[in-house]
Parts: structure tokens; C-alpha cells; sequence
């Protein structure tokens, strides 16, 4: 067999960078191959349209298995996560029922968003009747001020049933940072509470108290390092005040939980996974513990936020979908699904049960469970790691420069610099450079969605009223919120304007520029009329009088425009709204006469859009 390895082999001699890179520069007919092909990321690093073997030399974490320090490959041996389900748990009683069902649905983690007046012996008893807490994963979320009496609660439940606290594992997911990042105030007592929790549990060894909910960073458009770098200066944050106060290394880091957002990008999701267990380890193996196993880094994901849309919200399907992939290749501990219909009411049982399942055919049909680390040894993806743990550790060491996460949140420089992300991205996606499939891009015009929309109007910070904030706060809008705004506009409109697309001349042109301005124009909900073509620009203009439009667009060629275009207006003489798509040289020359709108590949979408409904009195 190995002798027939190796003729096989010699039929195929290796091949040299330089000659892969000399190959494609003759392909590409003189083009600059670093301008056309190599891509520069968001994160600040060049990504090559090739990589090979050469690229992952040096690397240590090609050398190193699953479950080894610093566990770039996993902290465990298999790829076992768990399916986490959220619920409300206003009435105890109603969530209990829920969560029992969930559980016979494929759940094997829960997290209750506990209310201050369920936080009491027969509230908890009667949360959790019926449910093997020794089974089960139990997470809490709750009011910052009430985190240690619930931990007393459950303690004393715990107690009162005689479960095994070895076996009892979950979070308490305090996360006292929320109060600055959201409301813009301060916190009292920040280390000392965070001590007081700390030794509270120290009786539950799998129960983490402490919270680095960077998931919250992801909602509001951070890039990934971004919130991989601001999530490890979290945790160091948590790390250096629980030592000060005594605090053992150990126990100090294994009350840490990371609870990560998951954006579409899905190999640099999975690099980000990677990396932050590599970092991670790092960051704790500096403070010396005395096991190695207290670095294992304890991560939960939750798909983004900011990419799901309120028009055609089953694509979040596909958006969540490869996200959870992402997450679960990459080797997280738990992954909760935000169900596609989230923008826009309170999930039901049927999207909650489709948020379920995305997670059971990737382990139940795909075995995405049965592999450790499958992209490992992936130039691509080990390079990627490489590049993101470094875009990240040079993020953390600059907020460390500052005085720690706590410094810098109260400085506004987490929330400024997240915040810029996301208007970075909400702007990309305004100019279609990132696109939501069925809002910028491609929308079903035809689709109505104000009726669907269940509002919840209250105050982010204290349930009503208005609150100054006394520290820069995360703007949470998502990617889609202006377009949906727009077209929402356009919705409550008494009339729906109509786009009539003049299409005339060369036919090849022609259709593809009404095919464009269609779906231009379709993103703010106006009504489009295609047309095969007219002989005469008069029969077009004509045409669109009869069908009653309010935006006529010439569609055709750029040589042929600089006549056509001139005739057109002249014959619609102000009866509609005269826009021809495309930069045609002769822009210059026609705005001179008085026609000055244009679409194209350029266009800022988002502010022709609003332009347009401004021009058509719709507010």
C-alpha cells in the first residue's frame, strides 16, 4: 500500500507558491493581484485567496490535541455541546409547564429570566418542580440586585431535595456591566458582590456565578476580534478584582462564563472560537493557578441579533443556521437559537420549536457532535485563528493600557468603539457592501408587514420613563432597522408609489438594468411595472402616464443615453419622477438639462430611498 502511495504521488510532483501566484497572475490579464484578490477584513487583517502548508509552520496549535492546553482544539475530547432553550419565567407556574415540555423536545439547557418576586423558597420550588436539576443544565438570569439572593434560593432548594452540588451544574449570569453598557450608570460595590457570589458558590462546583455577556457587543454590530478583545478584557476585569480580594486563582476563573454572540461570518466565527480558548488559557495560566484545568475557558453562544429583519423573516432561518454551525464546529459548550420571528413579537411554539430543531439536524442528521475540532489543520481556518487571536490580544492589551474593562467602559471606549462597528456595518449595508437577503437585497415587494409587528415600547433601563445616562450606552439597532423603517413608511402610505421601468435599446442592457432598479426600488416597498421595451421613448413615456407611475426609470444603455435620455424627459414633461440607471459618461451633459437623478452600483440605497419618499410626501 505505501508503494502505491507513492507512485500515486509521483504522478503529481508539488507545486510552488511562486508558481500557483505566477499561474493566477497570467489568468488575471495583468490585474493587481493584491487590489483583486486578496480581501481586507473588517478585523484590520489581509486574508489570501490561497493558503498551503507553508502558511501553518510554527504554529502550536497544529501540534496539539483536543482537551491539551491551551486549547485552541477544545477544552474536552468530544464535541458534545448543549441545546439551550430561554424562558420567561413571570408566572412560575406557566414556565415550569414549559420547561418540562421543552425537555421532552431535544432541551438539555435551560435559562429562566427570573422576576424579583418569583426569587423566594416556593417560587424556585414550584420554577423548578418535576425537572433533574442533576441532569439538567439550570441557568438564571435576573435583576443585578437580586443575583445573591437567588443564589441563596437555589442553594437552599438544592438542600431541600437532596441533590448532589457535585453534579448540580448551570450559570447565575450576573452581569453587573449590563447597568453601564445599556443604562449608563454606575454600579456600587462591584467587587465586593462579586467576591460575595463567589465564595456563596463555592459549594457548587459546575455553577458559575459571573457573567462576560459579550453577546451583548454583538447584538449591537461589533466586529468579531472587537468582541472577542473586549470579551477577554471582561473576564481579566473579573479575574483581577476576585484575586484582590483573596480569591483563589481557581476559584476565581471557574466561576467565569462567556456567553458569545454568533455573527453570519462563518469561518471567522469558528477562527474567533478557537482563539478565545487559546487567549483565554493565557490570560489565566498568567495568574498561576494550581491546575491548568481552571483555563479551560466555559463558553455559551447565542446567534446575532443584529442581522435578523423583520421583512421576509424566514431568511433569519438561513442566517441562524449557518450561525449555530459555526458555533458547534467551533466547540462551544451550549448554543441557544434566537428564533427567526424574534424582531417582531414574542416568539410562539412553532418558531421555537423550528430554533430546536436547527440545532438537532446538525447533531441528529449532520453528526456535527461525533468530531472534535474539525476544521483544525485548516490553513485557511489556522490562519484565521492566528490572525483574529491577534487582532484580539492587541485590542485587550490597549483597554488593559487603559486601566482595565471597567476604566474603559466608564471612559465610554468599549461603547464608542462597538458602536462605530455598528455604523460602520449598518452604513455597509445602506450601500449593499453587506447584504440582508429580503431587505437590501432582493425583497418581496408584495410582503406587508405592519400588521405582524407586536410593539413593546418601555424604557430599556428601569421599565418606563426616561433616564439620562451618565456614561456612553450600546445602540442596540439592528442592521435592517432603517430599511424597515422605510419601507414600514411607505406601507402606511395611502397610495403605494408605482416605479415604471422605461426599458429601451440594447436589450442586454436594458434588462439588467431593470432588474436592478426593480430591486432597487423594491426595497422601499414600491410597486414595480416591468417592461420588455418600447420602439420609441414617447410610447414608454406614455405608457407610464397610463399606469399611473410616479417614478419613471430609463433603462438602456450608457451610449445610447445621451439621446434617449433627453427625449424621455422632454416627453414626461414633470408628469413623474425621471431617474435613469447607471453612471453614464454623459451624466455631466444630462444633468445640465435638467435630469439630476441616477441609480447605480454606487448608490447609497438606504438615503436615495429616503430621499424618494421624501420627494413623494411619505413620511
Amino acid at each position: 500500500m505505501a508503494n502505491s502511495k507513492e507512485k500515486l504521488f509521483e504522478q503529481f510532483p508539488p507545486v510552488s507558491t511562486e508558481a500557483w501566484i505566477e499561474k493566477v497572475t497570467a489568468d488575471l490579464k495583468g490585474a493587481d493581484f493584491e487590489k483583486k484578490l486578496v480581501w481586507r477584513t473588517n478585523e484590520g487583517f489581509n486574508v489570501k485567496p490561497m493558503y498551503r502548508a507553508e502558511d501553518t509552520e510554527g504554529m502550536s496549535s497544529t501540534n496539539s490535541a483536543p482537551g491539551e492546553f491551551p486549547f485552541v482544539r477544545g477544552t474536552k475530547c468530544d464535541n458534545v455541546w448543549l441545546i439551550r432553550q430561554d424562558i420567561k419565567a413571570s408566572d412560575v407556574v406557566a414556565a415550569n409547564a414549559k420547561a418540562k415540555d421543552v425537555l421532552t423536545k431535544g432541551v438539555t439547557s435551560l435559562c429562566f429570566k427570573v422576576e424579583a418576586d418569583s426569587i423566594n423558597a416556593n417560587g424556585i420550588a414550584t420554577l423548578l418542580n418535576g425537572i433533574n436539576i442533576e441532569e439538567t443544565e439550570i441557568n438564571f438570569r435576573c435583576c443585578v440586585r437580586q443575583a445573591e439572593n437567588l443564589l441563596n434560593v437555589y442553594k437552599t432548594y438544592i438542600d431541600s431535595i437532596g441533590a448532589d452540588k457535585e453534579k448540580v451544574k448551570g450559570s447565575l449570569n450576573y452581569n453587573p456591566f449590563k447597568k453601564l453598557l445599556v443604562r449608563g450608570k454606575d454600579i456600587e460595590n462591584l467587587a465586593d458582590v462579586c467576591a460575595n457570589l463567589v465564595k456563596a458558590s463555592a459549594e457548587l462546583p459546575k455553577f458559575r456565578v459571573l457573567a462576560v455577556d459579550s453577546v451583548m457587543l454583538c447584538d449591537a454590530g461589533s466586529y468579531i476580534s472587537q468582541e472577542l478583545g473586549y470579551a477577554l478584557a471582561w473576564g481579566n476585569e473579573y479575574m483581577s478584582m476576585l484575586t484582590d480580594k483573596g480569591i483563589s486563582v481557581d476559584d476565581a476563573a471557574k466561576n467565569i462564563k462567556f456567553n458569545f454572540g454568533i455573527s453570519s461570518n462563518f469561518f471567522m466565527e469558528i477562527a474567533k472560537f478557537r482563539a478565545a480558548r487559546m487567549l483565554w488559557a493565557e490570560i489565566v495560566a498568567a495568574y498561576k493557578p494550581a491546575c491548568l484545568c481552571a483555563a479551560k475557558i466555559a463558553s455559551h453562544a447565542e446567534t446575532s441579533k443584529f442581522n435578523l429583519t423583520v421583512f421576509d423573516a424566514h431568511v433569519n432561518l438561513l442566517r441562524t443556521q449557518t450561525e449555530t454551525m459555526s458555533a458547534a464546529l467551533a466547540g462551544v459548550d451550549s448554543i441557544c437559537v434566537t428564533p427567526f420571528d424574534a424582531t417582531y413579537k414574542e416568539s410562539d411554539e412553532f418558531s421555537e420549536r423550528i430554533a430546536r430543531n436547527q440545532q438537532l439536524l446538525l447533531k441528529e442528521e449532520s453528526h456535527f457532535d461525533k468530531i472534535t475540532d474539525a476544521s483544525a489543520g485548516s490553513y485557511y481556518v489556522e490562519n484565521l485563528t492566528a490572525s483574529i487571536a491577534e487582532q484580539a490580544w492587541k485590542l485587550f492589551k490597549e483597554v488593559e493600557a487603559e486601566g482595565g474593562f471597567y476604566s474603559a467602559v466608564k471612559s465610554g471606549s468599549v461603547q464608542n468603539g462597538v458602536n462605530a462597528s455598528g455604523n460602520a456595518r449598518r452604513s455597509a449595508i445602506a450601500r449593499r457592501r453587506e447584504i440582508l437577503l429580503g431587505t437590501n437585497q432582493y425583497p418581496n415587494i408584495n410582503e406587508k408587514a405592519a400588521d405582524k409587528i407586536v410593539k413593546a415600547e418601555k424604557c430599556g433601563c428601569c421599565g418606563g420613563g426616561k433616564c439620562e445616562p451618565d456614561f456612553a450606552t450600546l445602540d442596540f439597532s439592528r442592521g435592517a432597522t432603517q430599511f424597515e423603517e422605510l419601507r414600514l413608511a411607505t406601507e402606511g402610505n395611502d397610495k403605494q408609489p408605482t416605479v415604471f421601468m422605461l426599458t429601451i435599446g440594447n436589450l442586454a442592457m436594458r434588462l439588467a438594468r431593470s432588474q436592478f432598479s426593480g430591486n432597487f426600488f423594491g426595497c422601499a416597498g414600491y410597486k414595480i411595472i416591468d417592461n420588455l421595451g418600447f420602439d420609441t421613448v414617447e410610447e414608454g413615456v406614455e405608457a407610464a402616464v397610463k399606469a399611473g407611475a410616479d417614478i419613471v426609470v430609463l433603462c438602456s444603455s450608457d451610449e445610447e443615453y445621451a439621446t434617449l435620455a433627453p427625449a424621455a424627459f422632454k416627453a414626461l414633461d414633470g408628469r413623474a419622477l425621471f431617474v435613469v440607471a447607471g453612471a453614464p459618461e454623459c451624466a455631466e451633459e444630462l444633468k445640465a438639462q435638467g435630469i439630476d437623478m441616477f441609480i447605480n452600483v454606487r448608490s447609497n440605497v438606504l438615503e436615495t430611498l429616503q430621499a424618494f419618499n421624501s420627494k413623494l410626501s411619505i413620511k
